[in-house]
């Protein structure tokens, strides 16, 4: 168990770090509001979202949506605690926990998410967005997986 929890917070520290530093990397190369062409279809901008991953909620308090987040991110490390022994749980736990913790970092340091990857018909998103959309997909296969009784190694 002490392992999960291990990995766990690996994998959160690994998607803190790259998260940050990518942020970091953007607010100092491109002014807020700018955009540059990567390639055919992919910009990198410089925006700040008030809501939550890929914009939703944009229109709540930032004290709501920081709540919201709280009590996701409460809820998901009592699953784990009761659950560490499962396996892979760690993954999507450290995933969705590293994601979380890095546009919170931003809503305390700049009251809103900094995003920088724009896509076609897609809301700005960056790293802590990518990696909590993951998880949460992660976090449905391994649920999936265990609940069928499908055996995997830890």
């Amino acid at each position: 168990m002490l392992a999960a929890w291990g990995r766990a917070g690996l994998v959160a520290a690994i998607v803190l770090a790259c998260d940050q530093a990518t942020k970091a990397l953007v607010v100092s190369s491109l002014a807020r509001g700018d955009r540059r062409d990567v390639f055919v279809g992919v910009d990198l901008v410089h925006v700040r979202n008030k809501g939550i991953a890929f914009g939703l909620f944009d229109g709540w308090s930032g004290a709501a949506v920081t709540i919201v987040i709280a009590v996701a991110l409460v809820a998901l490390l009592l699953y784990f605690a009761l659950h560490a022994n499962r396996a892979f749980l760690w993954l999507p736990t450290g995933l969705l926990l590293g994601g979380a913790l890095g546009n919170l970092l931003d809503r305390a340091r700049e009251g809103a998410v900094i995003d920088f990857v724009d896509l076609p018909l897609w809301p700005a998103f960056n790293v802590a967005d990518v990696s909590i959309t993951v998880g949460v997909v992660v976090l449905l296969l391994t649920l999936e997986a265990s609940r069928d009784g499908t055996p995997s190694p830890a």
